[in-house]
């Protein structure tokens, strides 16, 4: 080999993100949990069941460590980042875990400290009660909200949400002077708005979406053959309105829904006071028929505009002094009405530049004033948005991140290709757990603070108090944690608390308490030995995406890649004993770091190679609110192969339970991969691979057990996602998707950025380097 010439690290001697995680999914399999501090938490990828011991689940709460450091020198030292996520309506098993226990406390609320007013901590008189031999309470076991770590209280009229205060300007015109002070809760209602523009309507949008409402609120037959229940809540009611370069208001309280037009785009109102909003259930057959004539009533449509600005705020006037939800279709950028926006600019010359952070940015202010105004309303906005070329997701995308909605993208919409997976998207926003008007804030014991750094999806209307239009079962925020100056000691517990207030859909206000109890550590290897490697990551990328708006890319990528590497640093320094140069000291939890680290910086938003700012703005939303457990699996894709599946694998156990055997996953590159498909060609039911649709939507059911095994496979996983995700056909030098596939092996080199082995967070991966992993 020529001298000039550096060989390459063999791959197997790299540590492993996949074996870490199959470790760890192993381990717990069946064994349950307990929630007592001073103990190290599952992986957020592993399957557990949780036994609620007074410290909530980590499926509702985690922390960078679980043994928080004594003093801020000892947490610089260490370089972990202190944070905490909290996922306050994460879904529990519904068969091996008990359900959230729903306290009714009266008139009197929630017991509260009267100092800091926090729950549960050190309360009135009237809260008092004598203890046993044991110096416990008699009504211990009586008492969820002194048992159990997450608890979900009916509050009284105080907790009432507000309504916000009066402007000197009103963002929609009304005849009716404003509400003010507390709202009485009520079952929430449900705004559908239907983009009706030429492209819209001449890409199929419109007749999707009136056929997946239809579904929602009455259930049927779904795009893919199966049979759907109506999953619209019977409480609830719900308007409709289209709009393109005027808004369309229709009074359902007749058998033939009238529409009325308001023209004046600039200052908006409703047009209608009674019939707006109805039951589905009470106006079935004319709900039915009004669904199903709308496309034809717009099949001629010739307005090549829409003013989406001018809808939101139409939806906001209807929906104010009440809140709700709010699913917008749209298909084109709004260049007329409130918001309008310019051409594209020529991303080229952003692209790597101090300039570039402006793509990023809502490029008109009045999109985050809008936002705002829907988040302190109580209102939630969810946008579907089907473009064929540049919408400017970075200015129109603010307004779902500000309310906590979902941003569902599906660029050059097909209905045959796309729909089955819109429904499916929809019907989840429908179903999972989920409340409006939310308001919630973060405590913490004496010795450490809460900072005012918080990302996520919300409307942050103080440095503690974050608000939610909407807040659903697959929303988390993290928050920065800090030392207030004194030392802890050993002895001491550190308590977090997430307190959050909401409206349930069926109409009744709430309060839900997750309390997490933390140990104390005085050393740096007990503060790394009990480390959280998912949590910390999760909190570096809503770092990098947070500065995504600030600084230009490769900047953020460095910066990425320095803190991995400080943090390596930090346990050789203080942890390690005395050894060569050329040899790696990696701390067992934060071994494979890097390589997270690395498809990080190859994630769709932060890559280096040039991607439509589109595109970066939407994967940048979903990842800012995603769980733990989903960021993880979206930065470094689960690659399984189906050549080899053992005979049982994906096929049930024998103990008539609906569990299946699941397949291991495999390392995410072509190194670990073979040139095999003959497998593929049994699971499609064909014998060319060629003859194959590259656009296929689903798999054939095929009478074999590998046909069984895969669909297994893929149906577990629907029910983690609780969605259906798009199928990619890629064929071997066949399919542009091939290029797809490529891109999430993220231990090749590829996405503009080097592959694992050559990564370096510090200078000390080398053809020489002993890997040594130290607890």
């Amino acid at each position: 080999m020529d001298a000039g010439l550096r060989p390459r690290i063999d791959a197997n001697q790299v540590p492993s993100p996949i074996q870490l995680v199959e470790e760890d999914r192993l381990k717990w399999q069946g064994q349950p949990y307990m929630t007592l501090p001073g103990k190290y938490a599952p992986a957020s990828t592993s399957d557990f069941t949780a036994i609620d011991q007074g410290s909530a689940s980590p499926k509702f709460a985690r922390v960078t460590t679980w043994k928080f450091p004594s003093s801020s020198r000892l947490a610089s030292e260490c370089a972990i980042p202190l944070a905490a996520v909290f996922q306050p309506f994460a879904e529990l098993d519904p068969v091996t875990e008990e359900p959230v226990p729903l306290v009714h406390t009266g008139e009197s609320g929630p017991a509260r400290c009267e100092r800091c007013r926090s729950h549960e901590t050190e309360v009135s008189a009237e809260y008092f009660c004598s203890l046993d031999a044991n110096l416990m309470r008699l009504d211990y076991r009586e008492r969820p909200e002194l048992l159990k770590g997450t608890v979900d209280f009916v509050v009284p009229e105080e907790y009432w949400a507000i309504n916000p205060p009066q402007g000197l300007t009103s963002p929609y015109y009304t005849h009716e002077p404003r509400k003010t002070g507390s709202r009485q809760p009520e079952p929430m209602k449900y705004i559908f708005a239907f983009d009706v523009s030429h492209e819209a309507v001449q890409l199929g949008l419109l007749r999707s979406a009136c056929a997946c409402v239809a579904r929602i609120l009455f259930g049927g037959t779904a795009a893919d053959g199966a049979t759907l229940d109506a999953c619209f809540p019977p409480e609830c009611s719900v308007a409709f309105l289209t709009y393109d370069t005027t808004i369309h208001f229709y009074d359902l309280s007749a058998d033939s829904a009238r529409m009325l037009v308001v023209s004046d785009i600039e200052e908006v109102f409703v047009p209608l006071q009674q019939g707006l909003f109805v039951n589905p259930i009470q106006r079935r057959e004319a709900l039915e028929s009004f669904l199903e004539t709308l496309p034809a009533r717009f099949e001629n449509a010739s307005f090549p505009e829409a003013a989406l600005g001018s809808l939101l705020r139409s939806c906001h006037a209807a929906l104010a002094g009440h809140g709700g939800q709010v699913f917008v279709f749209s298909g084109t950028m709004p260049t007329v009405g409130i918001g309008q926006l310019k051409a594209q600019p020529n991303e080229a010359d952003f692209f790597d530049t101090d300039k570039e952070r402006v793509l990023y940015q809502p490029r008109d202010n009045v999109w985050i004033e809008i936002g705002q105004d829907c988040a302190a309303d109580g209102i939630g906005v969810h946008m579907i948005l089907t473009p064929i070329k540049f919408m400017d997701v970075g200015s129109i995308a603010i307004v779902p991140s500000l309310t906590g909605g979902d941003l569902l993208y599906h660029p050059r919409y097909d209905p045959l290709r796309d729909e089955i997976v819109l429904e499916s998207q929809l019907q989840r926003l429908m179903r999972r757990m989920q409340g409006y008007n939310c308001v919630m804030r973060i405590r913490s014991s004496h010795g450490i603070n809460v900072t005012k750094t918080h990302y996520g999806n919300f409307y942050q209307t103080s440095p503690t108090n974050l608000e939610f239009g909407v807040l659903d079962a697959d929303k988390a925020i993290s928050v920065v944690l800090e030392h207030s100056g004194r030392t802890l000691s050993s002895r001491e517990i550190v308590h977090l608390q997430c307190s959050m207030l909401y409206t349930t859909v069926s109409g009744e206000r709430r309060a839900r308490i997750c309390n997490v109890a933390l140990q104390v550590a005085e050393l740096a290897g007990n503060v790394f030995q009990f480390a959280d490697l998912d949590t910390t990551v999760c909190h570096m990328a809503r770092e990098a995406l947070a500065s995504r708006t600030k600084q230009k890319m490769s900047i953020v990528r460095e910066e990425l890649t320095e803190k991995c590497g400080s943090l390596l640093l930090g346990y050789r320094k203080n942890c390690a004993a005395a050894s060569r140069i050329d040899q790696m000291i990696l701390p067992e939890v934060f071994k494979t770091l890097p390589s997270y680290i690395l498809a990080l910086a190859k994630s769709k938003p932060l890559k280096g190679l040039h991607v439509s700012s589109d595109v970066r703005n939407y994967h940048a939303h979903r990842m800012n609110s995603m769980p733990i457990r989903s960021l993880i699996h979206y930065i470094y894709p689960q690659l399984m192969a189906l050549h080899d599946l053992e005979d049982d694998a994906a096929l049930p156990y024998d103990d008539g339970s609906n569990r299946i055997r699941i397949p291991s996953v495999m390392r995410s590159s072509h190194t670990f991969m073979e040139a095999n498909g003959i497998y593929l060609i049994d699971l499609f039911g064909v014998d060319d691979i060629m003859v194959l649709n590259p656009k296929l939507m689903r798999l054939p059911t095929l009478e074999t057990r590998f046909s069984t095994q895969v669909r297994n496979i893929l149906h577990q996983r629907r029910l983690r996602r609780g969605r259906i995700t798009t199928l990619l056909l890629a064929r071997q030098n066949l399919d542009a998707t091939e290029l797809e596939f490529s891109d999430m092996l993220v231990e090749d080199q590829n996405n503009g950025n080097l592959s694992y082995t050559d990564c370096k967070p510090l200078p000390i991966f080398s053809p020489r380097t002993h890997f040594d992993v130290v607890l």
